[in-house]
């Protein structure tokens, strides 16, 4: 089983995303962030397999995050 985060400024949208993710048995949502730097928090206390980023948000966008 894949554990996967989910990072995006658009709350409505990380719950519709999550939702069809939820769906596949193979995944598991470990955890949603809303910016760039939670999802930075989020990676190093998850570890997960899959990282699903927006790479565009205000503040620390996701390109930055990842690197």
């Amino acid at each position: 089983m894949a554990s996967v985060v989910i990072v995006d400024d658009d709350p409505q949208f990380r719950a519709v995303l999550s939702r069809l993710l939820e769906r596949e048995p193979e995944l598991r949502i470990v955890d949603e962030a809303g910016d760039g730097e939670a999802s930075v928090r989020s990676v190093r206390e998850t570890a997960p397999d899959v990282l699903l980023m927006d790479i565009r948000m205000p503040g620390m966008d996701g390109l930055e995050a990842t690197r």
